[in-house]
């Protein structure tokens, strides 16, 4: 292969279009964009720093929600300054090295953000359903180890996303019509056989997400089961009351992830635009809502908020 169609095949760089269609008001889309990442940065950081700082919040529902809180701020901070550079600055380029990184620590940690989720409904499931046991079952260890676990799974599935990619010829060229690295979207710039790389990433998928999703699922209809059978109105709030938050972030996460997954994969008459703002609010909202929604519902971190707020 000579040295031109190498470099055709192979790019050293990508260019990121944006939002097709809507570039002349990338300007003031960005405005908007900015704002909620910002709102996410102190939001997520402020809620780290109280549960670091507050003995009594020290317990599995927070370590799992700080845990989660790390990789929104992960995700969130690997996709939005690029996108702010391409709204206000047009620098749409991107390294081929850079971009492939892009693709892996989304994915992966979007990965580890749905096994956290299931790591907060087991955690409900067991508060609710067999409380006695709660303090044995899920001891810091435990806690650590299921971090553990949750991180060593996402990193390992999804590391071959970016050798996949790398192994891939991109004769239709290097123009990805997003606002960030995505595996698909760059899959459909290869003019090689992909069936493998989908194969794999629709396996990885279900595996992860979609198991993750199932285990969520199970473990309510358990905790509603149990709960249902309680003697008091009271008793039955007051639990339903814990799991409120964790059904509201679940609802926030997995809407648009389920719905921007299956557009790039079978969507093929939805709007381009409509499918990349879809991709870009999974990337902004969930993770700027989640320290709201339990910031707001979580009566230890509200008051403990409040006071540092307040001393100052």
């Amino acid at each position: 292969m000579s040295i031109a169609n190498w470099t055709l095949l192979h790019p050293s760089a990508f260019i990121l279009v944006g939002i097709p269609g809507l570039q002349d008001f990338h300007t003031w889309i960005a405005i908007p964009f900015c704002s909620i990442y910002i709102v996410s940065l102190l939001g997520n950081c402020l809620l780290l720093g109280v549960v670091k700082n507050e003995p009594g919040l020290h317990e599995p529902m927070y370590l799992f929600l700080c845990m989660l809180a790390v990789a929104d701020l992960v995700v969130s901070t690997t996709t939005l300054p690029k996108i702010l550079s391409i709204f206000w600055f047009r620098d749409r380029s991107i390294h081929a090295n850079a971009c492939l990184a892009q693709v892996f620590l989304i994915h992966s940690f979007s990965t580890m953000e749905s096994g956290f989720f299931a790591a907060m409904a087991f955690d409900r499931y067991v508060a609710i359903c067999n409380p006695l046991r709660h303090a044995a079952i899920l001891t810091h260890t435990a806690i650590g180890q299921i971090g553990l676990a949750v991180l060593i799974r996402g990193a390992v599935l999804l590391c071959p996303h970016p050798i996949l990619l790398k192994q891939l010829l991109y004769c239709r060229g290097n123009v990805i019509s997003h606002t960030y690295c995505e595996f698909m979207a760059l899959v459909k710039l290869a003019c090689a056989d992909t069936r493998a790389s989908k194969a794999y990433s629709l396996t990885v998928a279900f595996l992860t997400g979609g198991l993750d999703f199932i285990f969520i699922i199970v473990s309510y209809i358990l905790i509603l089961r149990t709960v249902f059978q309680l003697p008091s109105k009271e008793a039955r709030v007051k639990s339903l009351g814990t799991c409120g938050s964790h059904v509201c972030v679940i609802l926030i996460t997995y809407t648009p992830a389920f719905f921007s997954f299956l557009t790039h994969r079978f969507g093929h008459t939805v709007a381009p635009s409509v499918h990349i703002i879809i991709a870009n609010i999974y990337v902004l909202i969930p993770h700027m809502m989640n320290p709201i929604i339990y910031g707001v519902r979580t009566k230890k971190i509200r008051e403990r908020v409040l006071y540092v707020f307040t001393q100052k």
